[in-house]
């Protein structure tokens, strides 16, 4: 890299001045330069660290996220040849700049995308460089490297190869079962009654109903992690909503007298997917049924949307008597694999029903229910086409 190249001082912008400060390059004065602050964001508030070089390949700029994330003091980096200051190396060993050589490699290049890079001891961190040209072809006056640490990204990581292993351990005894039951019966059709059979063919119609709703919990998070969860939005009635899941319930053997349903009218007449509706009211009444205790009350009334005091929804409340769901867990219902007990499930459930109620512009909240029980409460807003307004 041409680090000794004779070219005249351009003017810094107002961000590099605050980084870099009125005082000498090794010691930025703690005094703030107000005419160059205020118009300006302080380096030192940003949450990745900056790194300036200016066109002679010297650091102008090193904020206290840099110098936390390299261990490199600030008194020690500014002033110093660029690559001195961030010695970076590739997985492969080379030296980064070297490599890249921002100041004498091709005129039309401006920057060069995040990557992995190593610095000293092999600690790991997620570079980004820009080139700053006066015009596009002219020759590089600034250098402005961003870094990051990896710990989000490994956080990130962490969770996809849990996710998998979820679904490696969900799908295995399913698909177990049913390998296991159709090849029983393809090889040994005509020794079982007809009655064996029915038992055999609906164990294996069970077990492909769960790998279907595990499949389609992927989908769902794949579509709610990139913002791709699409919208069917009607008129629901969710009042109506509520009984059809008790009926159902009911229907395979919740006793009638188990569920109290409060409906407050009158309710606004609420614009949402019906089917990611169903999904969450069948998630919450399930947990309910399955978590807790006693008897399960869902109250069904309008409501402000939070933080949006002038918009109208509908609030539905589920609530039991059970144990209810520890102080200590309540951060922590609404995110991957929480499970609240040991009784199944893929903990993905209340992520997914989250997904689906913020996607809708509402909210869902998690307490103590007045039985001692766990309640769950989510607000749906009116979210009527302009036309109907």
């Amino acid at each position: 890299m041409a680090v000794g190249m004779s070219r005249p001082r351009g003017t810094h912008t107002a961000v590099v001045r605050a980084c870099e400060g009125p005082g000498t390059a090794g010691e930025p004065d703690d005094g703030r330069d107000s005419g160059a602050v205020d118009a300006a964001v302080d380096p030192d508030d940003l949450p990745d660290g900056l790194v300036v070089a200016d066109e002679t390949g010297r650091v102008i700029c090193f904020n206290s996220a840099a110098a936390r994330i390299t261990a490199v003091p600030r008194a020690a980096a500014l002033g110093r040849p660029l690559e001195h200051a961030l010695p970076l190396e590739d997985l492969k060993g080379r030296r980064w700049w070297a490599l890249t050589d921002p100041y004498g490699g091709l005129a039309t290049r401006v920057g060069q995308p995040e990557r992995n890079l190593l610095l000293p001891g092999g600690r790991e961190v997620l570079v980004s460089a820009r080139y700053v040209r006066e015009y596009p072809t002219g020759p590089v006056r600034r250098v402005v490297v961003s870094l990051r640490g990896t710990e989000a990204r490994r956080r990130t990581e962490r969770s996809h190869a849990e996710l998998i292993a979820t679904v490696a351990h969900e799908l295995r005894s399913p698909l177990t079962s049913v390998k296991g039951f159709t090849a029983t019966l393809l090889a040994k059709w005509e020794r079982f009654t007809d009655d064996q059979k029915r038992l055999m063919l609906e164990t294996v119609d069970a077990d492909a109903g769960r790998v279907t709703r595990l499949i389609a919990e992927l989908l769902d998070i794949s579509r709610i992690d990139s913002d791709r969860l699409e919208l069917r939005r009607q008129p629901v009635d969710l009042s109506a909503a509520v009984e059809r899941h008790i009926q159902a319930l009911t229907a395979n053997g919740q006793t009638p007298d188990r569920f109290l349903v409060r409906t407050c009218q009158p309710l606004p007449a609420v614009w949402a997917d019906p089917d990611k509706v169903d999904q969450v009211l069948g998630n919450l009444l399930e947990n309910a049924v399955r978590h807790g205790e006693g008897t399960v009350t869902i109250e069904v009334a309008s409501a402000s949307v939070p933080a949006k005091s002038d918009e109208k929804g509908t609030a539905v409340t589920v609530s039991d008597e059970g144990p209810g769901i520890p102080e200590e867990s309540m951060g922590r219902v609404f995110t991957r694999f929480w499970r609240g007990s040991k009784r199944g499930g893929t903990g993905l459930g209340l992520y997914i029903v989250k997904g689906i109620v913020e996607a809708h512009g509402g909210t869902i909240t998690v307490g103590r229910g007045p039985g001692g029980g766990a309640e769950f409460r989510f607000i749906l807003p009116v979210s009527a086409p302009a036309y109907l307004v």
